[in-house]
């Protein structure tokens, strides 16, 4: 606060410009404003159609594939890839929609917004912006649960692949998945004490490489399968009834629904995105060109993914792809790529929690200003280190019993696909449709009952009724699994 101030006197006596000089002082030492700054007095972006579409395709690839061949097998050769395309269309067009929502007002020259947040605060206004914190906040840690599982079963799986090797596949080699949960759990608490862990530059570029690597192996693992066994497994209309009954195809199609959507799920940084791409041309014609060519990248893998893996497995097709025990051999490649996801998800687990710890300790900063364990930093020497550590009480306690949290949960259902389906019904509908709809809608001053608007209304309420049935078969999977397995002793 002090420095703030310092600065606001240091510049009264030009007024009209302190803000300006302020933000470039605090940017980069004056220079020539106009080659190296855009309209809002940041560094001059630089990004173009195609970094905007490896940004995009990277953050969409990731644990989402594993589900899918899962998920198609619940709906069969016909109704699988129909419900993929239709994910996809419905993601291209929200996401044309959301292109418009970067800058306020004018598509050339209004105020830019930095995050999806940004925008639906200033184009939708207070109330529904605390909705959707809410929402996405509930989304994030729903996201760190269900990477915890993800990467204590890969964990798990790793192992039981090694026994099973060794004992020449006789061995089921059952375990229970909580070791890994905790093993998890202690290294996200030591990375959440690290300050801006996120924002290390290298942390995503190893996400995407790690992503890659497992939907990659993933892929060609069922494409050898498939050629192994000479013959497309599955059928028209998926898993048979014999196999399960009635009720569970009913919510397993539900869920399956859920699992797809979660693979999409990615409008949130969308504007992000868009806040890297130079201008001119206006951003958001780049950046629909970009979503087109990402869009159609990931909807041809997706369907490569899902469609090997069910045709490699049939109606067996497990719920985690490269953890379900359809593939024993070659054992390395299946480490490599499990290895891969764990490292993934132990980076990307704390890219998804860092936004809620800024937010709850934000918040209860200004709530206790005087408090000494909120805003008291203690200064730890760390032998090797040049700055000193800086340790806040409350900041301490409250990452670690967030981990805790998270931890506990998946510990209590550790049902991957269930998960998953609840997470991505509860962000398809909500962020992917209803916020930029309802932005677009505000934005482009669509009149009321016009053709447009009817239209809009519509695809909003189509992706509420799929929202509400995944997110309910997705609810079911987790009360039927309970069921089988007891919390905190299920093994695999």
């Amino acid at each position: 606060m002090g420095e703030t101030a310092a600065a606001k006197n240091h510049h009264h006596h030009h007024h009209g410009h302190q803000v300006f000089d302020a933000a470039i002082h605090d940017v980069v030492p004056p220079q020539p404003a106009f080659k190296c700054f855009d309209d809002d007095g940041r560094l001059k972006r630089t990004g173009t159609v195609w970094t905007a579409s490896a940004h995009i395709v990277t953050a969409v690839i990731g644990s989402g594939v594993l589900s899918l061949a899962w998920a198609i097998a619940q709906l069969g050769w016909i109704a699988g890839p129909a419900v993929m395309l239709l994910f996809s269309l419905v993601t291209l067009y929200s996401s044309t929609l959301l292109s418009d929502c970067y800058r306020t007002g004018d598509a050339v020259s209004g105020k830019r917004n930095y995050t999806y947040m940004d925008a639906v605060r200033s184009i939708l206004g207070g109330f529904k912006f605390k909705i959707c914190g809410l929402i996405q906040y509930l989304n994030l840690f729903g996201i760190a649960i269900g990477y915890t599982i993800a990467a204590s079963i890969s964990m798990m799986a790793i192992k039981r692949s090694n026994c099973f090797h060794k004992s020449g596949g006789k061995d089921p080699c059952h375990m229970s998945s909580n070791p890994y949960m905790i093993i998890f759990g202690v290294t996200e608490i030591l990375l959440s004490q690290i300050p801006d862990f996120d924002q290390i530059w290298w942390i995503s570029i190893v996400a995407a490489v790690m992503s890659f690597t497992y939907s990659a192996i993933g892929l060609a693992l069922g494409i050898v399968q498939v050629a192994a066994n000479g013959v497309f497994k599955g059928s028209l209309t998926g898993i048979s009834i014999g196999t399960v009954t009635q009720t569970q195809k009913i919510w397993r199609t539900f869920q399956a629904l859920g699992d797809i959507a979660f693979a999409y799920s990615y409008s949130v940084v969308l504007i992000e995105i868009q806040d890297t791409v130079r201008s001119p041309p206006a951003e958001s014609k780049t950046m629909k060109k970009a979503t087109k060519i990402s869009i159609a990248v990931t909807t041809v893998f997706y369907m490569l993914c899902g469609s090997m893996g069910y045709a490699a497995f049939g109606d067996a097709a497990p719920g985690n792809l490269l953890t379900g025990f359809g593939f024993y051999n070659p054992f390395w490649l299946l480490d490599v790529a499990n290895a891969a996801i764990v490292v993934h998800l132990i980076g990307a687990y704390q890219v998804f929690s860092q936004p809620i710890f800024a937010f709850v300790e934000k918040s209860v900063s200004e709530r206790f200003p005087d408090n000494d364990l909120v805003t008291k930093e203690f200064k730890i020497k760390v032998p090797g280190f040049k700055s000193p550590y800086r340790a806040n009480v409350f900041r301490v306690v409250f990452r670690c019993c967030f981990v805790v949290l998270t931890t506990v949960i998946s510990m209590l259902m550790p049902f991957f696909n269930d998960v998953v389906g609840i997470l991505g019904a509860l962000g398809f509908w909500p962020l992917t449709v209803y916020f930029p709809v309802e932005m677009y809608i505000k934005q482009r001053k669509v009149e009321k009952w016009s053709t447009r608007w009817v239209c809009l209304q519509m695809l909003s309420v189509a992706c509420l009724v799929i929202s509400v049935v995944a997110g309910v078969g997705s609810i079911a999977g987790v009360m039927l699994d309970l069921k089988v397995y007891k919390p905190f002793q299920s093994t695999y």
